[in-house]
């Protein structure tokens, strides 16, 4: 089992747990149990009905409806399940983190030919060793994450940014579609701690950032404007360019940033010795952020 990090579309980084090839195999095997109870029942309705050639035909739709349509319609229709996967609290999605589809599940099941039955799973369990996120030959092909679906109902948090209020004209300004996702992890990382620190480093960090982006954000601040207001403005825009997500009415912003601080730290207590002349006063931080030319 490894961890990992998916971004989802509200580009919100999500730690995972991928499921290994023990619980893998469990929910295979118990999967492979419901398969072929179902195939001893076409096989023994093919007996009663006797062996015509309707019957036979019968017989093997049937098994390849249980071999081939069984994964393919459970994973589709229960958000990437099967019996073995929800006994394991194991479930399939996307590379981004998103409910597989169609078609992700029929590639997934067409490569099973390979992993399972001409290798008798040893593509499968090799492929599952030897790759960093744990995925077999079809979730290779498919773009698919196999997860421990338990463990992460425990982990995700997720952080949702808006535009301060007072600060929407401003933030309509910043066109944000330069910045990678690294930049946004940064930022983001900051804003969810921010509250941790103290203001005088709060404000320092804040303000080495909105310099390190503004180059890709293609802006220039005007002065008065705060180094945090700026990146959660950054921070909201980029969620919103991901996908659209709507304000709620009642509830308040999930992140309100604080002015930043008008004040300098204080000076170090003076050595002791002979007298010496008096250190000049600190200068006062500005109330705008203002970036070096």
């Amino acid at each position: 089992m490894t961890e990992l990090g998916i971004v989802t579309p509200e580009a919100v980084v999500l730690e995972f747990e991928t499921a290994g090839v023990g619980s893998r195999l469990i929910a295979k095997v118990l999967d492979l149990l419901v398969q072929g109870a179902a195939a001893a029942l076409v096989i023994t309705a093919a007996v009663i009905l006797g062996s015509t050639p309707v019957g036979l035909a019968g017989v093997y739709f049937g098994v390849f409806l249980i071999v081939f349509g069984y994964p393919l319609a459970m994973e589709t229709l229960w958000r990437g399940r099967t019996l073995g996967k929800a006994a394991m609290g194991l479930r399939v999605v996307t590379i981004e983190g998103a409910p597989i589809r169609f078609r992700h599940a029929l590639v997934r099941d067409a490569l099973g030919l390979v992993d399972f039955y001409v290798t008798s799973g040893g593509a499968a369990i090799l492929s599952v060793l030897l790759t960093k996120r744990n995925q077999r030959l079809g979730d290779l092909a498919a773009g698919t994450l196999v997860l421990r679906e338990r463990r992460a109902s425990q982990t995700v948090t997720a952080v949702s940014f808006w535009v301060p209020p007072g600060w929407e004209g401003y933030a309509a300004t910043l066109d944000v579609s330069g910045l990678t996702g690294a930049d946004y992890q940064v930022v983001r990382s900051f804003l969810v701690r921010a509250q941790t620190l103290d203001p005088w480093t709060r404000d320092r960090l804040a303000r080495e950032i909105a310099t390190a982006i503004l180059p890709r954000l293609r802006h220039q601040p005007p002065p008065g404007v705060p180094a945090e207001v700026l990146l959660v403005c950054v921070a909201a825009l980029y969620q919103q360019r991901q996908r659209s997500v709507p304000r709620p009415m009642e509830a308040p912003p999930a992140y309100a940033p604080t002015a930043p601080p008008a004040y300098a730290p204080a000076a170090p207590p003076a050595p002791v010795g002979p007298p010496v002349a008096p250190a000049a006063p600190a200068l006062p931080i500005p109330d705008g952020f203002r970036p070096p030319d």
